[in-house]
Parts: C-alpha cells; structure tokens; sequence
C-alpha cells in the first residue's frame, strides 16, 4: 500500500533509506543537508534503529565503518565539504570491502565556498575521493521522488559488492519539496537483518571473520587489488544505469545528471515542440559512467546516418565532461555549457547555446 507525502529531497532521502532497512544512521551537520539529518533523527529511533551525531565528520565514518563491519545497514551524509573530510574513511570501507551509503548533498566550491547549489564534487565521487585504487558506485536522482527510490537500490547495490556507494544530489534537489509515494509496506518487508557471512558478530560456533585493509606480507595488498580491480569491472560491465529521450532521431544529444537534467528535459521538449531534433542522456550512475549507450549510439546501432552532436551540461567547470570526451572517443563534436558557484544554466541558455552550435 502507498501513501503520496510531501517532503524535501533531504526528507525523502532519509525516509528512503529507513524504508531500505538502514539501521545505523552517524552524522554532523551541514547546510544543505540538515533536513536530512533532522529527519533520522526523528525517526530512526521510531523505527528501531541507532541515530548517533558525531562530534565530527571524520567520527560519523568511521562509526559507519564500525556499524558496517557487523553487518548493519549503515548510512552517513553530508556536504562537500564534510565530504572531504570523510575519505579517508571512505577509502578504509573499500579497502575492507564493507557496504556503506555515503549521502552528498552537493554545495558550491572550493572551500567553505556557500551554500548554493553546485556539481562540482563529480571528480570527488566518481575518481575514489580519498587514497588508494578504488571506486565508489556513484548515483545521482533528479527528483525528490527518485531520491527516495534509489536509497533501496543503493542499500542492495552496496551489499551485492561489498563496496560504498555514494548518493550524490545537490542543494536545490536536497531542499526542494514535492509530494511523493512512499510504500508503507516496505519498511517492514525490507527491515528483515540480511545473514551476511563475513559479518563480526562473534565466532563461538565458527571461525572468526577478519576485517582489515592494512596488509604488510610481500603481495598480500596487490592480491587484494586485483580483487578489487575484479569487481569494479563486473560493476561496469553490469550497472550501467540511465534515461534517454528522443535519441533514434536527435541531432543534438544533451548529457546532463541530477537536477540540471530536468532543467535540460525542459529545453529538449520546448525545442521538440519546434521540430527541433535534441536528445537527452541522463546518466544516473555517474560511476559506471554509461559509456556504453554512448558506444552504441556512435557505432550505428541507432540507425544514424550521422554522428551526433553532444553538449554537456552542469553546474561545474566540466568534470563530467571528461567523461562524455572519453566515451565519445573524437568520434563526434562535444560542446559544453556550465556553470559554478551557484550558477545554473537555465532552459533559455541551454536553447541559446544548440541554436548556436546546431543551426
């Protein structure tokens, strides 16, 4: 049974989660992430779970590395710059193959910088973020609905892989309400514990588990890499994820994730209106990026006489634009439009820029 509630991005993240069966909830606000925090604590409790705010976020990952390695369904969150702080932590969860949901709702940079919306931690989150040769599964929702939605999907992804994912959303999306359908059913469906082997939960009645990223024999940490290298390709060969519109026809191919692929949405259905041929990517695990469409769409499966044009837009300096470059491969002409520091590239520059660069 469901029941349409209206709540913010932050909100909808946090009850997403509680529905996902998280049990253990560390973390330190942050503007614009504070409703998400506010909400855990107001009802994790209620939902027989531990809410803890750490006095810090280097304490808030490191209690969620803990909470993890006894198999608890753990979740922290925060903004870029707690986010920052975080990674080493983050770094120490993929060392020892834990699933953890990492929250980033994105402020603009560098530094302190404010408290405007930006994508400008992309880099952060899909190039590891903290030290070592690793990846974090990297999802990003445009709605408050879908933000809701993907918590389930990150809680299962991250223990299919033991492996840490990263919600990555901004502060409009974080702040923006919008009624929603949440299943009142799924809490109790989901909250069932999940048997997980590796856990620590004592070994009276077996051998112990051991958990640790610190390996000093001779080769001991490249096995562990290669292990590690193992995995992140099965993840991009398996969960690449996406919406695409209009792409058998575009000639202008728009890539945009998060909030500023509704925005772009906008653009592609006023220009549509006037027989304009655009498309839209909208990637919505940033890692695995969806190189694959991509390939697809400029290997001729799409029936194109011609290479399509792509534009990229975000609000960054271009950082998923290296991405679409790499999976482009100089094979079409990438144009891009961005903004940082709380700009956002509305639907009439985004019309400006194709009428521009596509006739």
């Amino acid at each position: 049974m469901s029941k349409k509630i209206l709540l913010s991005g932050n909100e909808a993240i946090a009850q997403g989660a509680l529905d996902a069966g998280c049990y253990f909830y560390a973390g330190y606000p942050i503007t614009p992430q504070n409703e998400l925090i506010s909400y855990m604590a107001a009802n994790m409790p209620k939902a027989g779970g531990v809410f803890i705010q750490a006095e810090s976020e280097l304490a808030a990952i490191n209690m969620v590395f803990g909470a993890s390695a006894t198999g608890t369904r753990a979740m922290t969150s925060s903004s870029s710059p707690g986010m920052s702080l975080k990674q080493e932590g983050i770094s120490y969860i993929a060392g020892t193959q834990l699933p953890a949901v990492i929250v980033n709702i994105m402020r603009g940079g560098p530094g302190l910088g404010n408290i405007t919306p930006a994508q400008s931690d992309y880099f952060q989150a899909t190039r590891g973020g903290g030290h070592g040769d690793y990846h974090c599964i990297v999802l990003a929702p445009s709605t408050v609905q879908e933000a809701h939605d993907l918590m389930p999907l990150s809680f299962d992804l991250a223990d299919k892989y033991r492996n840490p994912i990263i919600v990555l959303g901004d502060g409009m999306l974080g702040q923006m309400m919008e009624p929603i359908f949440v299943m009142r059913h799924a809490s109790r469906v989901a909250r069932k514990r999940i048997t997980k082997k590796w856990a620590l939960t004592g070994c009276k009645e077996r051998n112990p588990n051991v958990i640790k990223s610190l390996y000093l024999k001779e080769g001991a940490l490249e096995k562990l890499n290669l292990l590690l290298q193992k995995k992140y390709k099965i993840i991009k060969e398996k969960e690449q994820r996406y919406e695409s519109l209009h792409l058998d026809t575009a000639e202008v191919i728009i890539v945009a994730y998060g909030i500023m692929a509704r925005i772009a949405k906008a653009a592609v259905n006023k220009l549509r209106a006037k027989g304009k041929k655009v498309g839209l990517i909208r990637p919505i695990t940033l890692w695995p990026f969806p190189e694959t469409l991509i390939t697809q769409i400029l290997s001729g499966l799409h029936k194109k006489k011609h290479s399509p044009l792509f534009l990229v837009v975000e609000m960054s300096y271009g950082q998923m634009l290296e991405d679409v470059k790499l999976a482009v491969n100089g094979k079409a002409k990438v144009e891009f439009l961005g903004r940082a520091g709380g700009g956002i590239p509305t639907e009439e520059e985004i019309i400006s820029k194709i009428k521009r660069i596509g006739g």
